[in-house]
């Protein structure tokens, strides 16, 4: 297992819709070993695989090390697909390991449901709510070239653009290593 540099916002490959996965192969379960490995050196709860580079449908998601979600297991989701979204909703603070240092509540479907396939190709049907469904979601948009800023108005879109800036310039200091390149793929 490796820690991979993390792609972040500015990053080409953060705008493009993933790729199917076509075949689960030992590289793409190593890819998922790395993505575990990546997202819990930067202390984050979920990372999908166009955040180190790899442009396929795939995320990794373990709430585990919250206080109160100690009883989730971590899960990694292949070709992902949100069934449905439920009409309540509600407001939360959202970071990204793509933005560092820079939170904002979103307002997302407080449950959801959503298909994937596991490492073995075996497809699962879950039901998602609270911060599960949050960070799922989080990591679903990824693989469609959204991110959480995209969900603010312009009165903060314009608030956050000095802090974007940096990181679009990299001139931000951060715990975890980061890709230097907007050009960063590790594999297309």
């Amino acid at each position: 297992m490796s820690i991979l540099p993390i792609t972040v916002c500015g990053d080409k490959i953060l705008r493009k819709k993933a790729s199917k996965v076509t075949e689960i192969d030992d590289k793409i379960v190593a890819i998922i070993a790395d993505m575990f490995e990546t997202m819990r050196n930067a202390n984050g709860i979920g990372l999908a695989a166009n955040q180190i580079g790899v442009n396929r449908q795939i995320f990794v998601v373990d709430i585990s090390p919250v206080e109160g979600y100690e009883k989730y297991k971590p899960i990694a989701m292949i070709n992902p697909k949100i069934i449905s979204k439920s009409d309540e909703t509600s407001s939360f603070e959202e970071g990204c390991l793509s933005i560092p240092d820079l939170r904002a509540d979103i307002i997302r479907p407080k449950g959801i449901q959503i298909s994937f396939l596991d490492t073995k190709m075996k497809e699962h049907l879950i039901e998602a709510d609270d911060l599960l469904a949050r960070v799922i979601q989080h990591e679903f948009d990824h693989l469609q070239g959204v991110l959480f800023i995209d969900y603010l108005d312009d009165e903060s879109k314009k608030r956050y653009k000095r802090h974007l800036d940096k990181i679009r310039k990299r001139k931000l200091e951060v715990q975890y290593p980061i890709s230097n390149s907007s050009d960063y793929l590790l594999i297309k």
